[in-house]
């Protein structure tokens, strides 16, 4: 699941996310299951509203890894 992220075009974090969902880019959406809630669930809906597949990472740092950052992300987006 997470092997896409390493291999393919992302973006990683909040406002790169929603902004990937509303220009139409985003393919696939990532999301930590130990972020926080009210942070993921306006990309969430705007995600099922783009008809964008959504998997999630057990852990923040799972997903930070993923992506090749140093850091936790609660959110990433491939495009």
């Amino acid at each position: 699941m997470l092997e896409e992220l390493k291999q393919g075009s992302k973006v990683v974090g909040a406002k790169q996310t929603r902004r990937a969902l509303k220009d139409g880019r985003a393919k696939k959406l990532f999301l930590a299951k130990d972020a926080d809630p009210r942070l993921l669930q306006p990309l969430v809906q705007e995600a099922v509203r783009a008809g964008v597949r959504i998997e999630q990472a057990d852990t923040m740092k799972q997903l930070g890894e993923a992506c090749g950052i140093a850091v936790g992300a609660a959110v990433a987006v491939l495009v």
